[in-house]
């Protein structure tokens, strides 16, 4: 029976999108400006966001550390908000529709290990959040999930699969427990 070896890791065909120097730049920058409790200035954070490749729409709300691992592969709508301590850790791309709440410590993780080889190499995946999604507090979505319009992620759930449009899902994993009725 093989065993996993970690001295063997390989990152296959990742590319974290940037050079050397960007990457060194934005640890910190974010570490300093952006993901800090200390700064309140929601438009500073956004600018510098802007400035290392993010796509951003008009209505931004990011709260205090809010962690971005690579701002370049990172695309907002229009009226987000970001609560405090969400992290979206995108080792690929992660695209945010408009009027989409990511609650307090919610966490969109598009990297994972292959777990089937001794090397445990990477196996991401991007995510995709559409127009009007809540994703809960203390919430993850993981790598390749699309959130679909207006659906629910709730408290302390694990997205493993695409959630469908309206839904509320719950449970780890999660589940569709029921439609999603706006008034």
């Amino acid at each position: 029976m093989k065993e996993v070896r970690l001295d063997t890791f390989r990152t296959g065909n990742f590319d974290k999108g940037a050079g050397f120097l960007k990457q060194t730049l934005w640890y910190f920058v974010n570490a300093l400006l952006v993901r800090a409790s200390w700064n309140p200035f929601m438009s500073i954070k956004i600018a510098l966001l802007k400035a290392f490749g993010a796509k951003i729409g008009k209505g931004l709300v990011i709260k205090n550390n809010v962690c971005i691992k690579f701002p370049w592969k990172l695309t907002i709508g229009d009226h987000v908000w970001l609560g405090e301590y969400c992290w979206i850790d995108n080792l690929d791309e992660v695209t945010i529709g408009s009027h989409v709440c990511i609650s307090q410590g919610a966490l969109l993780l598009t990297g994972n290990h292959d777990y089937t080889l001794s090397s445990f190499d990477y196996r991401n995946a991007p995510i995709v959040i559409k127009d009007g999604a809540w994703i809960g507090a203390k919430t993850v979505v993981c790598p390749g999930v699309t959130v679909h319009s207006h659906s629910i992620l709730t408290v302390g759930s694990i997205a493993t699969k695409d959630m469908e449009e309206y839904g509320i899902y719950q449970g780890n994993p999660a589940q569709l427990i029921r439609k999603r009725v706006i008034k």
